[in-house]
């Protein structure tokens, strides 16, 4: 695969994006806080923050979907109708924020060629980012635990779980 590595933002996901109300400005440059600085300041693939983008989206559909059926907001047959639409708008979300990104991109050296190319990085890089999330949900909030799993579902290709 052949893509320029350069320094990347290192922990992108929406929590990073404030809106200006014209416009949108990424904050916290200092990468995943967990690595090492002389981690943080490698070169790698700028669809590493892609990657991490389209996670968010994904979080974003689930933490919102799981803290609503934990609050008992909604019954079970609710919730697996409602799993299904926030599958959607992740998916849309998702579709929206990469086309947008490879068209403002265009050719710049750091955009794969090939789509097979693009497919596997992005693929990659979004296990890597689910497996982290899992390990992270362990020690933090075991609750959410089913959130990066269904991740990793999707991620495999594997049919996601209605279950949260």
């Amino acid at each position: 695969i052949t893509v320029t590595r350069m320094r990347c933002h290192g922990d992108l996901h929406l929590g990073q994006i404030l809106s200006t109300g014209k416009d949108f400005v990424i904050i916290d440059f200092e990468g995943e806080p967990a690595r090492s600085l002389a981690d943080r300041r490698r070169k790698r693939s700028a669809l590493r923050d892609v990657a991490g983008m389209l996670r968010s989206f994904h979080y974003a559909a689930r933490t919102t979907l799981l803290e609503q059926h934990e609050a008992g907001v909604f019954a079970a047959v609710d919730f697996q109708k409602l799993s299904r639409w926030a599958r959607l708008w992740q998916t849309w979300s998702s579709w929206a924020f990469l086309k947008e990104y490879l068209a403002t991109a265009g050719q710049a050296p750091f955009v794969p060629r090939e789509r097979d190319e693009l497919r596997v990085l992005l693929n990659a890089f979004q296990m890597e980012k689910a497996i982290y999330e899992l390990g992270y949900e362990l020690n933090n909030r075991p609750k959410w635990i089913r959130i990066p799993l269904s991740g990793i579902e999707q991620i495999l290709g594997m049919e996601e779980a209605d279950n949260g």
